[in-house]
């Protein structure tokens, strides 16, 4: 998969990554370098807000940005990076499985509700019968889809499916007969959504934020606050006890990051404490 860029290539980057939004030759020699890597939003603003927080405590926080959920942990288990910032916890769990990493959660930083969006329909109520519904290619993003779909009334999930582990084949009721076609990366959505592909596109908040949508106003439906999916700050197992990641960690659920998250984002964006 390629890693999409949002600056000049560094191709002599001494971290042999294509690198975006930071300056890895400007480092101090008399600190600590912490490389995180992170989607470009919401992620990468706030970590550059963390910087001067770090600062002060001798850490050099250095930010390589993505805009695809693969690379950032491949670049993890090989070291190219000290932590990344961009998946939830159920995400990280499917990936471990899948690719035999060993990561650990460093701890939570803040919640992107999901949200449905059509150019279409004003209302989930108003989708037709047999609407189709475009979503990513993200399994570990389906359970949240799926219940978020049945808490509006539109589906209902076979009893004793845990919701965040529910695929599609959970279904047991889908009145409406609605399509799911979610054979898309995540961050091709929110162009389907303005070239008005499908009836409705489920959009992560980062993406919809990154491409100019307002979730809280755009969207036809979206989570609520209560959601599980926390953002998480994710290592490999051991380095959680590293001095310079437990310093990004609190400086991440300080009270100044707090108020420029909830100032930034009015509630698109919400950071936890836990």
């Amino acid at each position: 998969m390629k890693k999409w860029l949002t600056g000049v290539i560094a191709a002599t980057s001494i971290f042999g990554l294509a690198a975006c939004g930071s300056d890895s030759s400007s480092g101090s020699s008399d600190g600590k370098e912490l490389v995180v890597g992170a989607s470009n939003v919401p992620h990468a603003e706030i970590l550059e807000q963390v910087k001067p927080i770090l600062e002060e405590k001798g850490i050099d926080l250095q930010i390589e940005t993505y805009q695809d959920y693969i690379l950032p942990n491949k670049d993890l288990d090989n070291g190219d990076l000290d932590a990344n910032y961009f998946q939830t916890v159920p995400y990280m769990d499917l990936q471990m499985n899948e690719n035999d990493y060993d990561f650990v959660n460093a701890g939570g930083i803040h919640i992107e509700p999901i949200g449905v969006y059509s150019k279409k329909y004003k209302s989930l109520e108003d989708l037709p019968e047999g609407a189709t519904i475009l979503m990513s290619n993200s399994v570990s993003d389906h359970g949240r889809i799926l219940t978020l779909l049945e808490k509006k009334g539109l589906i209902k999930l076979k009893d004793g499916v845990e919701n965040t582990q529910a695929q599609l084949e959970d279904i047991e009721e889908n009145p409406r007969n609605l399509q799911f076609d979610y054979e898309y990366e995540a961050a091709l959505l929110p162009q389907m959504y303005e070239n008005e592909e499908g009836d409705a596109v489920v959009i992560n908040s980062n993406y919809a934020i990154d491409a100019g949508l307002k979730p809280l106003e755009d969207s036809i439906a979206i989570e609520d606050s209560k959601s599980p999916y926390v953002n998480v700050i994710a290592v490999n197992n051991g380095d959680e006890k590293k001095e310079e990641v437990k310093a990004l960690v609190e400086a991440l659920r300080s009270k100044d990051i707090q108020d420029f998250i909830n100032n930034e984002w009015d509630g698109a964006v919400v950071p936890v404490t836990e």
